[in-house]
Order: structure tokens, then sequence, then C-alpha cells
């Protein structure tokens, strides 16, 4: 069963997934069981925007702050997207690129720019239009994504299914990936039914169990056959089965994908640490037989016992370190606007409010002080997900309240003067740690 860590206070984009009390959601449904939160009690739950000064409370049982039908004709029309932000599928089966691509013409040599009026023709014959990455691509999302992201402590991913009336895109199958699906246009009826893979990891796509699925969506009784109007959210964990389908009009969902950490992915990092011991990469006897349990057996127990002692060597600090290399690039923090930020930079004085950058994943490592002061001690190490810069150990009081995510003034930070805080606040903001915080 999956467990919760600390969750942030408040929670405001969680809030927009699921009605109730977030806790519970953690303990009782996290990649346990389906929930389907109806608008009414996501309104009455939803509390101010997920970010004050990102999104408007206008509508929120309808999710209008976040995206709308009239953003998918923008996108489609005035965004100049290029595959892979689009797919384009009817009954289970995807069109090819060409037949809704084509040139970006005078000034734009690409030739995969999306073609409105193709699109618009495949809509009209009852094809299932799907908007990808809208996590990068529409700002309104970019942010709740951003957020949700810092809230979950997984990745995230958000898409758009676009259906005619009365169509369906896909028929029932399973994500590797938690989705939440907030219902913004129109109404869908979704069935879901119990796994036939528990916890599926990402190279066990539903198509190795193709037929089992079906058996399932046919004979079993779903946990959730309901009908989602706008405003309307459903959780659904990895490996449920899911299918949808369009009634009575146009209908719009956003599909927001967790993609999930799972315990796996450390016994990954610590096989590939194994890289690291020599008797490890020892070669096999010449002339060895993969394919031969008599000659594997000995090998094997060889390798279950060297492999044995370096899980007990193996240190926390060594696989956090592989994991932020790994798993910190899969969502970027919140949007940097160049020369905004330049300019911040050049007019940094004290007095100056800063905060952290949203969505920046880190880690601070204090150093320690030395017993010679001349020294320095040991430098305090601040890990991003690229990169990983050092500080004199003295700057750690005022690193960590920098960090917190709080907004502060230039001068404010503990341990430090103001003249050496403006030098640290001028080298996070070049590093874009460090943002400038709205008025």
């Amino acid at each position: 069963m999956p467990e919760t860590g600390p969750l942030p206070d408040g929670r405001p984009a969680l809030r927009r997934c699921v009605a109730g009390d977030p806790e519970d959601f953690a303990t009782n449904y996290w990649g346990r069981r389906a929930l389907l939160s109806p608008a009414a009690e996501l309104a009455s739950d939803a509390g101010p925007a997920f970010d004050a000064g990102l999104a408007s409370n206008a509508g929120p049982a309808a999710f209008a702050d976040l995206f709308s039908l009239a953003a998918v004709d923008e996108l489609l029309s005035r965004r100049g997207l290029r595959t892979p932000f689009l797919r384009v599928a009817k009954n289970g089966s995807v069109v090819g690129d060409n037949q809704f691509t084509g040139s970006g013409g005078v000034g734009a040599e690409i030739g995969d720019q999306i073609r409105d009026d193709k699109v618009a023709a495949l809509f009209a014959s009852g094809h299932t239009v799907v908007l990808q990455a809208l996590h990068r691509t529409w700002p309104a999302l970019v942010d709740f994504s951003t957020q949700l992201a810092s809230e979950a402590g997984h990745p995230v991913q958000i898409n758009a299914y676009i259906t005619p009336s009365e169509s369906q895109g896909f028929a029932a199958h399973y994500d590797v990936h938690d989705v939440f699906v907030l219902q913004v246009a129109g109404e869908k009826h979704w069935t879901v039914h119990e796994p036939v893979h528990l916890d599926p990891l990402r190279n066990q796509p539903w198509t190795d169990h193709s037929k089992a699925i079906a058996e399932a969506a046919r004979e079993q009784q779903p946990v959730v056959d309901a009908v989602l109007r706008p405003g309307d959210a459903l959780y659904v964990p990895r490996g449920f089965l899911h299918s949808a389908k369009a009634l009575g009009g146009v209908s719009a969902h956003l599909t927001i994908g967790l993609h999930t950490m799972t315990r796996y992915l450390l016994i990954q990092e610590l096989a590939a640490l194994a890289a690291n011991e020599v008797d490890l990469r020892t070669a096999l006897p010449l002339g060895f037989n993969p394919g031969d349990p008599a000659q594997l057996a000995p090998e094997l127990e060889k390798v279950v016992a060297l492999f044995t002692d370096h899980l007990h060597t193996a240190t926390p600090d060594d696989l956090a370190d592989r994991l932020r290399r790994r798993t910190w690039s899969g969502n970027r923090p919140a949007p940097l606007a160049p020369l905004a930020h330049a300019a911040a930079i050049t007019n940094l004085r004290v007095g100056t409010k800063l905060r952290l950058r949203p969505g920046l994943n880190h880690h601070l490592v204090p150093g320690s002080p030395s017993a010679a002061p001349a020294s320095g001690g040991t430098p305090v190490r601040l890990h991003l997900p690229d990169r990983t810069i050092t500080f004199p150990s003295e700057t750690v009081g005022a690193l960590a309240a920098a960090l917190t995510g709080a907004p502060f003034a230039v001068g404010d930070l503990p341990d430090l003067p103001p003249e050496d805080q403006l030098v640290l606040a001028r080298r996070l903001m070049t590093e874009a740690v460090l943002v400038e915080s709205p008025a």
C-alpha cells in the first residue's frame, strides 16, 4: 500500500481535484481507490484560488479559470503548436500526424505545424482531439501544475481531451500514472473498474493485458459509473480500468497525470549504484551460456552475495543524489521572464522583496565551521535539479530563511549584515533560485 508523506499546508491545487479532507484522500484513496468529487462539493472546498494573483476565482466550479473550449480553439489556431503537442484518435485508433499537420509557411521552415482546417475536419467527423503537455503551453495550467507538483511530490503532466457528441476516443484501458479528471465542458459518461494488473510500472502498458481488460470491462461491476458535468472531478489510480463517452454535445476534460515514484525506482537506482562495485563488473567465464541454469546457478549465488553486501553499504545520501538527478527534472519550476528577471537583478537593493522561485526542487546541506576561522570551514551545498552550488558556511542561516518559500526583504535575513545579504541575494537570483516577490 502507498504511504503518505507530509503535505504542504492548505494544498490549494489538490483541493481543486478532490472533495473533502486532503489528508483523508492521502490516507484512504491515494493509489487505492477511485474517487468521484461532485462540483458542489469541490466548490464548497475550493477556497481561494490556488495561488493569489495567478488565477481568479471566477467560475471555480467549472474550472473556467484553468481551461475552456475557447482555449482549445486558440491553441489549435493561433499558438503555432507542433507535434507531439496534439494527438487525434477515434475508437481507440490514433490518426497519423500527417493527417493534421503541414508546413508552417514563409519564415517558419518547419513541416509539422498543426493545421487548424484539418483538425476541424477530423473533429467534425467524430475524432477526439488530445492536446498534450498543457502544463508547458497554457499559462493557467503551467502555474497549476507547478503548484500541484509541489504539493504532491510527484511530477505532473496535463492533457486535454475534446470529444464530439456521442463519440468515444479510447476503449477501456489503464494508465501507468495516477489521474485526476477535471470536467471542463459538456458531459461525459465514465466507467471505472478494478485493476487486472495492480500498480503497473511504466514498462507495463495496458496492451500487455488487453484480453483481461476487455473481459473485466464487460463482466465486472464498475466501481464508478457516473456522468461527469462541468466542475466535477474524478480520481483514477494507476492500473484502474476506465473508459469514457461524450453525451449530447462537445465534451472537454483535463487529465492531470501524476507520474508516481515507486519503491521499484529505488531498486533501479540501487542497482545503478552497484556499478561502483568492482566485483560486480567482473566478466562472466569464457564460454558462459546464459541460457543454461546449471552454469547460471553459481554465478547467481555470487551476484546475490555481492549485491547484498552492496545494499548494506549503500547510503541514503548516495541514493538521494541519484534520485535528484533522475526525478527533479520531471517538472520545470515556475516560468521565469528573462528580461524582467535580468532587470530585477540590476535593480536589486537592500529592502527589495524576494522569494524562492515556485516549484523549484532544492535541498540545502549545511556546512560546518572550522576550528581555524581563517579556513572558512566546510561550504554549504545547495542541490538543484541540474547542478550543485556552494556558499560559505556562515551563510547557512540566511540561506535556510531565504529558501522557506515565504517572501522576505533583503536585509531581514539572519546572521549576515545587509551588504552581505545583498551579495547572497544577487548570487541566488543569478542562479534563478530567487525571484522578485509580487508587491
